[in-house]
């Protein structure tokens, strides 16, 4: 799985989520050959319907690998170019926080965000809030502010994918006003920002949205 010599192809559309894969791409120091996929068009085409039935972006394919869904591109490239150290060992104390931050966020901080964007927590009842992963709004938001408090990484003193995602999902949900903008949040979100990486790939992405798609 290691051997980067495979190549590798991220299939993305700059108003999307796949900022954030392309943010860790740039981490990873990663060669790769960007697709930029139209909504409604080659998204949906039968050629990459093949390699995501979803019709959906980000994916990378790695060699004859598929990886699909956002956190999971983040964790594969941490494990491809584990020089990088985007990852704690599988060894380390800080293990178990990586993967619970990764899956926190690609699950409930994921879901009620979109449940708010469509309306749906506007008459959330006590019985809708037991039975949803994500409780309530409120739960979710607190979760993530103790999460971040006083951090500069999740995990310790390494910075990782967990990082990549959390500082996105934060700018995107405070942006959209679906998480409040709470001083937590910027005072650990901003520096991760301004990395070369995140530069790079905020560049690059503005730089396709200037662009007519292909």
């Amino acid at each position: 799985m290691n051997d980067t010599t495979q190549p590798l192809r991220f299939f993305y559309h700059p108003h999307s989520r796949a900022v954030i894969t392309r943010w860790m791409l740039e981490e990873c120091g990663a060669r790769y050959e960007p697709v930029r996929l139209e909504y409604g068009t080659s998204m949906k085409s039968a050629d990459y319907l093949a390699v995501n039935p979803m019709g959906k972006v980000p994916a990378l394919t790695h060699g004859d690998i598929v990886v699909t869904e956002l956190a999971a591109t983040l964790a594969y490239l941490a494990d491809i170019f584990p020089a990088k150290q985007l990852a704690p060992a599988v060894d380390s104390p800080q293990r178990g926080n990586y993967h619970r931050w990764m899956f926190f966020l690609a699950g409930p901080v994921e879901a009620v965000m979109t449940a708010k964007s469509q309306g749906h927590l506007e008459q959330q009842t006590p019985e809708q809030a037991m039975s949803a992963g994500y409780g309530r709004h409120d739960d979710v938001v607190q979760t993530l502010r103790q999460a971040v408090a006083g951090k500069r990484y999740l995990c310790g003193d390494q910075f990782t994918a967990a990082d990549v995602l959390m500082a996105s999902y934060l700018r995107w949900g405070t942006m959209m006003k679906l998480l409040p903008a709470l001083p937590e949040f910027s005072a650990y979100g901003q520096p991760l920002h301004e990395r070369p990486a995140s530069l790079r790939a905020i560049q690059l992405n503005e730089a396709d949205l200037a662009a007519q798609p292909a």
